[in-house]
C-alpha cells in the first residue's frame, strides 16, 4: 500500500521496511548508516534486522543490497532497526500551508542515558546493537541549513521528553533514559514555496514539530513496551 505524503513524496510500509520515495531529490541531513550526513536523496529506507546485526556484509552493503533488490535506484539514505515495524507511527499536520510529517519506529532493548559508561572502550569502535528509535521528519517547506540542524535538536529533545514521560530507565545507570544506544534521525527539507529559517521553541514551526515528535514517539514506545520483552 502506498501513502502520499507530499506532492513529491510517497510512503510504503511493510513488515520488513519503511520506504519513502521522492519524485525529485530532496535535501536530507541524517545520522543514517547508509549515506548519512548532508545529501540529496531519492529514497529513505528503514529496514528491520535482528537485534544483533552479525551478517557477513557490512550494514552499508546489506542496505544497498536490500535497495537494489527492491529496484530503488538513485541515492538511498538507509537506517536499520531491531524494532518491529508494528511499532511504526506517523503523524502529519498542515498549518498555514506548510506540511510537517513525522515517522517513528522504536525498540527500547538498549535504552541508555547520555553519558552512561559505554560498552566499547576503544574510541573508534562500532556498536553491533540495533535496538533503536528511528525518527524521520519531513516538511513541504524549504529548511535552511541552520534550520535543519535546529530540527535535529528539537527532535532529540522531544524524543527524550517522551522517554522521560514514560519513565524509561537506562539499565546502566538506572536513571531516566534519553534514547537508545543506536538511535537515528533524518530531517528532510521540502520544495517550498515557504522557507523556514528557525524552528526552535519560540516559533510556531518548532512548537508543532516538538509536540508531534513527542506524541508520535510516545505512541510508538507504548506499543513496544506492551508487546516486547522489554516490558
Amino acid at each position: 500500500m502506498t501513502t502520499i505524503l507530499t506532492k513529491q513524496a510517497s510512503l510504503s510500509h511493510t513488515p520488513q521496511h519503511i520506504h519513502i520515495e521522492f519524485s525529485v531529490p530532496h535535501q536530507v541531513i541524517s545520522s543514517a548508516v547508509l549515506n548519512g550526513g548532508l545529501v540529496y536523496a531519492d529514497h529513505i529506507v528503514n529496514i528491520q534486522v535482528p537485534k544483533c546485526f552479525a551478517a557477513p556484509k557490512s550494514p552499508q552493503d546489506a542496505l544497498n543490497e536490500y535497495c537494489d533488490d527492491a529496484n530503488w535506484n538513485g541515492l538511498r539514505v538507509g537506517m536499520m532497526t531491531a524494532a518491529s515495524m508494528d511499532s511504526f507511527r506517523m503523524a502529519k499536520q498542515s498549518t498555514q500551508g506548510v506540511d510537517i510529517i513525522v515517522l517513528v519506529t522504536s525498540g527500547l532493548a538498549n535504552s541508555r542515558r547520555v553519558g552512561d559508561r559505554a560498552e566499547h572502550r576503544t574510541i573508534a569502535a562500532e556498536s553491533k546493537e540495533v535496538g533503536t528509535i528511528n525518527i524521520i521528519m519531513m516538511t513541504s517547506a524549504i529548511l535552511t541549513g541552520a534550520a535543519m540542524v535546529e530540527a535535529v535538536l528539537m527532535i532529540t529533545e522531544a524524543k527524550t521528553a517522551a522517554l522521560q514521560d514514560a519513565g524509561i530507565l537506562s539499565p546502566i545507570s538506572n536513571k531516566i533514559a534519553t534514547g537508545t544506544g543506536t538511535d537515528s534521525v533524518a530531517v528532510v527539507s521540502g520544495q517550498g514555496p515557504d522557507t523556514i529559517n528557525y524552528c526552535g521553541k519560540h516559533v510556531l514551526f518548532g512548537e508543532i514539530l516538538g509536540r508531534m515528535v513527542t506524541d508520535t514517539v510516545a505512541s510508538s514506545i507504548a506499543w513496544d513496551i506492551h508487546h516486547s520483552q522489554f516490558a
